[in-house]
């Protein structure tokens, strides 16, 4: 009896030091809030690619759902134009062109750029056919790259990589690329599904619109812009009394298997603390010594968010000797701040 009690204990002990690094997080948020010098902590990159279109109606679409997303990365999410690559079928200003040795080019310059901790999207949207494995294609300007080339271009990628081929054919996309650190996403859960999708339409508003926001915590992740753009595209079919030609995948475990928004599985949590809206930034104060504090707590807080992704798969005591490791570094960290503030 005496040993329960004391589990009990224990277990309510990490749930309390859980809530309290939540609550000491909005000093940081607040400081940021008052205006001055930041510092940011994860860097955020994206590359949007829309292939060959293949007629007008398309290319309208795709620049459509090009334009949006680069639209709410850049105003409402505060990405520099530089981290913003963009490939399409025709060249403009800020725009390349979408051939094979431009994607590449463009995954070269990012494995440059990114470091470790930073976030990286790909998004590709537009054509694309899914033959079975590695031969599966995203449609270019002039020779495409199949799933198992974009799978070689993403690997050295050191950062978290968030990928989603929401074009047709895109399924076998989603065993190639799975891996640790990762969120894969794919519109269709078939090679047989081939048609053009409008899961992209679904997903870009999902970014962007507050509704998406389920935790209601002011930024929305990658799982829930996913679940918001899923349940879109289901309603798209019903209301024209059509059966789905699209079921949209998501995978971060690793496996390749994925799984719908709506259906149990592995798949989500680290989706869940992934965010393409960086994190509020660090005020810079005029104190050397507060500055490094404020930025050691925001990547103690990051730590936290990684080791919650991981806690489906980690033994219960590493969890939990990690998380109070974390947590009492936290309190600490949020003790001096205060004292120097």
């Amino acid at each position: 009896m005496r040993k329960a009690s004391v589990m009990a204990a224990a277990v309510l002990g990490v749930w309390c030091l859980e809530q309290v690094a939540v609550t000491l997080l909005q000093s940081e948020i607040a400081l940021a809030a008052q205006g001055g010098p930041t510092i940011s902590g994860r860097q955020r990159f994206a590359l949007i690619v829309t292939g060959a279109s293949g007629g007008p109606e398309y290319a309208r679409k795709y620049q459509q759902w090009r334009t949006a997303f680069a639209d709410i990365l850049r105003q409402k999410f505060g990405y520099p134009n530089d981290h913003v690559l963009i490939l399409a079928d025709e060249e403009a200003d800020g725009v390349r062109r979408a051939t094979r040795d431009n994607v590449r080019g463009a995954f070269a310059e990012l494995g440059r750029r990114v470091g470790r901790d930073d976030v990286v999207v790909v998004l590709l949207m537009g054509h694309g056919t899914g033959d079975a494995g590695e031969e599966s294609k995203f449609n270019l300007v002039g020779p495409d790259l199949t799933a198992a080339e974009w799978a070689d271009l993403a690997r050295p990628l050191p950062g978290r990589l968030v990928f989603v081929n929401a074009a047709s054919g895109s399924f076998p996309f989603l065993g190639l690329l799975a891996g640790p650190r990762r969120v894969v996403i794919t519109a269709s859960d078939s090679p047989a599904q081939q048609f053009e999708t409008v899961f992209p339409e679904f997903l870009v508003r999902a970014f962007g619109e507050q509704a998406s926001d389920r935790d209601r915590n002011g930024r929305v992740s990658v799982w829930e812009a996913f679940v918001s753009a899923a349940a879109g595209v289901k309603q798209w079919f019903d209301q024209r009394g059509q059966l789905a030609t699209e079921r949209p995948l998501l995978d971060d475990s690793g496996d390749g298997i994925g799984r719908e928004a709506d259906a149990e599985g592995p798949d989500g949590a680290i989706a869940q603390v992934t965010y393409l809206q960086p994190e509020a930034p660090v005020a810079v104060t005029g104190d050397a010594e507060l500055t490094a504090l404020l930025g050691r707590r925001a990547e103690v807080q990051q730590e936290l968010d990684d080791l919650r992704a991981r806690k489906p798969g980690m033994p219960a005591e590493a969890y939990d000797s990690q998380l109070e490791k974390l947590l009492i570094e936290f309190a600490r960290l949020d003790r001096r701040i205060r004292e120097k503030s």
